[in-house]
């Protein structure tokens, strides 16, 4: 509801801010999934999955039952928090009532996709890491995962300046000014390699 305007008459991705995604298939993924007709759920298989909201879903990847951390799962696929709505969830989000802890929860969003029978499942690949920040612990093991990527491949992990450039959403202009504006900085030094090694 908050980017209402910002969304106009567009499809909505939404990713939940302590949430990271890493793999080589996810760009292709995201882009299949960038124009649904309803929603789509990402599912990620897991070996604790009362831990997690789980999604149940047939041979065709519909999603049959979502759940919260239940007692016995239907499956062992969570759900992340990575979604992609066609552009009803704006009207769908204004209906919601808040929970009992006052929020509008995502989960009502996706339930209600699920009983329109238009919430579809894709699931991540076994290639695929999420990484979840939610706690100090998860967020040093995020670190650490991260930094072990980025010192060995000599490439960054979600640096959007160099997702826009390789994109054409920036020119070169546009990313030597940024380079420059971070030059005191390593992250300034990778920006300005990037237009060297284009």
């Amino acid at each position: 509801m908050l980017g209402e305007s910002f969304i106009g008459d567009d499809p909505v991705a939404l990713v939940l801010g302590d949430n990271i995604f890493y793999g080589s298939g996810m760009t292709k993924q995201l882009a299949d999934s960038s124009d649904p007709d309803g929603g789509i759920v990402f599912a990620y298989r897991v070996n604790n999955p009362t831990d997690y909201g789980v999604v149940e879903f047939d041979s065709n990847f519909n999603a049959l039952s979502i759940e919260e951390k239940p007692k016995l799962p239907k499956s062992n696929y969570a759900v992340p928090g990575l979604y992609f709505y066609d552009n009803n969830v704006i009207e769908i989000s204004k209906n919601l009532k808040p929970s009992y802890r006052g929020e509008y929860e995502i989960t009502d969003v996706n339930k209600h996709y699920l009983q329109m029978g238009k919430l579809k499942v894709n699931v991540l690949d076994r290639g695929t890491a999420w990484l979840d920040t939610g706690s100090f612990s998860s967020l040093m093991a995020a670190s650490q995962f991260i930094e072990v990527i980025e010192q060995r491949q000599g490439l960054k992990v979600g640096c959007i300046e160099e997702v826009a450039y390789l994109n054409g959403f920036i020119n070169d202009n546009q990313m030597q000014f940024l380079a420059d504006k971070y030059a005191k900085s390593g992250y300034g030094d990778y920006l300005a390699d990037l237009l060297i090694n284009k």
